[in-house]
């Protein structure tokens, strides 16, 4: 390209390069949130690397148990209620930090051409609405995308002839030395079956990944451990791993790779038929044809367009980064942001890495950290129509509720269900704590992780049987858990403790810190609606925890107990938990707790600067009408370096850290900015930043049972309401409120001179 600054024929969903990606975390994306590729595009020596959600390195945890601690609860009870700042630092079985099974990738597909021809006429894009990534040269292309349909990562690599060495290659940085690894190349009447076994140092467990290599027009031969093509035309790979104990057949997973061909064949035959030149191409598409409709169904659903100019839509996502105020940046990123989510959501929703890593050492395991940055990262899983984010969150979590069951016998003696601030994807269990970090006495966890269940059945209008149940045993905690009273009466939480923040003048579990108390409010009455039949009782419980408490400043207080002093440097907002997500305070029904929650916001710190940290900040002024600080929050990330090429972001400034944190939440943020809604509740731009003042949000669904598109210019504002269901809500605008009834199947259309 003559100019790499602009290109014409990009799509607005979609963003590009005009050179290969030189680091891993450059790579772009595709996934079905069970495998993940991350691709290079590199014409003379491609890589992909392989990713798949089970794959965590056995380092001891994974027969870890929670601490046997119920017999001492009580004792501690008492030495916290007596004044004793430091007793939870006790409360342990003593054993050290541990860390929970580091998630890591499988391994790279590695492809040399030779001879090497350059980058002439090169370029490399990733398509939103399909999921592919592409790379093109002259005389040279690459295909990618991971089939939602038939679980497989498909490449097809055209070469024009020239000699291509294929390779499975489990060396990327921080593989242990004691990886057991053995390969395998077999010739097959359906293609060349590649496959890598690695055993986990000093376990049963492995993994097995197998590539079958379809060859149209060439000649295969084997060059151990991988394959060599001469003169090819095409070649098409398709590649799936397993994690197990024991022994996977490397050879029958190629005969199940093969079928798909087969499959893809016989879909064929109705149009066309291939020739020698086109076979690979045939197969390609017809297995892209059947990813497209879960995939492209799901991404295309909601689309953010903030009128941005054609010239900046057009650039390459690496200079758009650069222009930190442009509307085609958001526009770019809201969309990088759904695309992400929704690929790195199926098996599991996305850990701290989404579904991607090109390190073994992946900070802090890659696992899932529940007592902020899952819970974010999913936050528009509903508003924004991807319902499949909360399918996967939902399977983490009923696949974890046995844990959970044991986690609240043994820590706290009762019933119900504690939910683990940190999980690799396999153990709930409770294990990742320290002095420093007393992540045992967070109750909060499962009242915040169902969270997003409970407004998707508001969003959808039903009850899932699954969520009830486990409603309800959060409930039961509660009953057993909340035995100590105050002299007013009220209930105390104690332990308690506000992740991962402690009181300036007291050790870090302590007494009753705001988000306890919103989550045990907030669990017992959401548990009474689905359970008529115990309401009275839960609601009774509910009514004797204690108000919050506003502090001398005027701020919402972190821990509710008098004298313990906040801590406002800290990058977690846990104690906002009442404002977002939750709708306990808003500047509506609780106007004073309002002007204290944003008090609040306005004393707290950046700390480290995470990702996650500011967006939480955005995402609760928001909820608190608070544009000006929604969009300081959003130009921190935006003006701090924190996004890739390939758009997944950083945990801190300067693509520091690959974590998905920012990228994933970002579409939360312009969505709650622009529209808001509870089971009874509309409010339309409550915090537009001012920055983009024209758009078009389509297709966000409300938690009452309708889908919105907003339109809004400097002069005006409409907005199509869908409703699924019959209801009153009150609409709440920039003048005022008014009920508004909706019906059913009968489209409303508001504008700003009706409001």
């Amino acid at each position: 390209m003559s100019d790499a600054r602009a290109r014409t024929d990009t799509p607005v969903h979609g963003t590009w390069e005009p050179a290969p990606a030189a680091r891993w975390e450059d790579a772009f994306l595709s996934g079905n949130g069970h495998h993940g590729a991350l691709v290079f595009g590199d014409p003379n020596g491609d890589r992909v690397i392989v990713t798949q959600h089970t794959l965590v390195r056995p380092n001891g945890s994974e027969t870890a148990r929670p601490p046997e601690l119920a017999a001492q609860l009580p004792g501690l009870q008492d030495r916290l209620l007596a004044g004793d700042t430091t007793a939870a630092e006790d409360f342990t079985d003593g054993r050290p930090m541990q860390w929970v099974q580091p998630f890591h990738p499988a391994f790279q597909i590695r492809l040399r051409r030779s001879p090497g021809e350059g980058h002439d006429g090169y370029l490399r894009s990733v398509d939103f609405t399909t999921g592919e990534t592409t790379a093109v040269s002259v005389g040279w292309s690459s295909r990618v995308f991971v089939s939602r349909a038939d679980e497989v990562i498909v490449q097809r690599v055209t070469t024009k002839g020239s000699r291509l060495d294929i390779a499975l290659d489990h060396r990327l940085p921080g593989a242990p030395d004691g990886l057991g690894v053995g390969q395998g190349a077999l010739l097959t009447p359906e293609g060349a079956l590649l496959s890598l076994r690695a055993r986990y140092p000093e376990s049963d467990r492995a993994y097995t990944g197998v590539t079958l290599a379809v060859v149209t027009g060439g000649t295969p031969s084997l060059v151990p451990p991988g394959l060599r093509v001469e003169g090819a035309a095409s070649v098409l790979l398709l590649t799936r791993v397993h994690r197990h104990t024991g022994e996977i057949d490397a050879i029958e997973e190629g005969r199940a790779l093969s079928a798909l061909l087969t499959e893809a064949e016989a879909e064929a035959e109705a149009g066309a038929e291939a020739d020698a030149e086109t076979g690979t191409e045939h197969h390609y598409d017809t297995l892209l044809a059947r990813h497209l409709p879960l995939h492209r169904t799901a991404y295309e659903r909601v689309t953010l367009d903030l009128a941005a100019a054609p010239e900046e839509r057009a650039l390459p996502g690496s200079e758009l980064l650069k222009e930190t105020r442009s509307p085609a940046l958001l526009e770019r990123l809201f969309a990088a942001g759904r695309y992400h989510l929704l690929s790195s959501s199926g098996l599991l929703p996305p850990r701290l890495v989404g579904l991607w890593t090109g390190d073994w050492n992946t900070a802090w395991s890659g696992a899932f950290t529940t007592d902020a940055n899952l819970n974010l990262q999913i936050a528009s899983a509903a508003a924004a129509a991807l319902p499949e984010v909360t399918e996967a969150h939902a399977g983490l979590i009923h696949g974890q509720s046995e844990h959970w069951r044991d986690n609240a016998r043994a820590i706290f003696g009762t019933r119900g269900v504690v939910a683990p601030a940190h999980t690799d994807g396999e153990s709930g269990h409770v294990y990742h704590f320290s002095r420093e970090y007393p992540l045992h006495l967070w109750t909060a966890g499962a009242d915040w992780l169902l969270g997003p269940l409970v407004e998707h059945d508001e969003t959808h209008g039903t009850h899932d049987p699954r969520t009830a149940a486990l409603l309800a045993e959060v409930a039961q905690f509660y009953e057993d858990f909340l035995t100590r009273t105050d002299d007013t009466g009220h209930l105390i939480v104690v332990p308690s403790y506000s992740p991962e923040n402690r009181p300036a003048n007291a050790g870090w579990g302590t007494v009753n810190a705001a988000m306890d108390l919103s989550a045990a409010r907030h669990a017992l009455l959401t548990a009474a609606r689905y359970h008529p039949e115990h309401a009275a009782r839960w609601r009774a419980l509910a009514k004797r925890l204690p108000p919050h408490r506003i502090n001398d400043e005027g701020a919402l207080a972190e821990w509710a107990r008098p004298g313990l002093a906040d801590t406002y440097d800290h990058r977690h907002l846990s104690h906002l938990y009442a404002v977002w997500p939750l709708d306990e305070i808003n500047p509506y029904d609780t106007p004073a707790l309002a002007r204290a929650a944003h008090r609040a916001l306005e004393l707290r710190g950046a700390e480290n600067d995470s990702a996650h940290g500011h967006l939480h900040h955005a995402l609760v002024a928001a909820r608190l009408r608070d544009g000006e600080r929604v969009a300081h929050a959003l130009g921190q990330v935006l003006d701090g370096d924190f996004f890739h090429a390939s758009l997944m972001s950083a945990h801190y400034p300067n693509r520091d850290v690959y974590n998905a944190d920012a990228a994933h939440t970002l579409p939360a943020v312009l969505i709650e900015s622009l529209v808001q809604s509870t089971p009874g509740r509309l409010v339309l731009l409550p915090a537009q930043p001012r920055a983009y003042p024209q758009g078009r949000l389509r297709g966000i669904r409300t938690r009452f049972g309708a889908e919105i598109d907003l339109t809004w210019t400097p002069d005006t504002v409409t907005a199509r309401i869908r409703p699924t269901r019959t209801v009153r809500v009150e609409l709440r605008t920039s003048t005022g409120a008014r009920p508004l009834d909706l019906v059913a199947g009968e489209d409303h259309v508001l504008t700003q001179g009706t409001w």
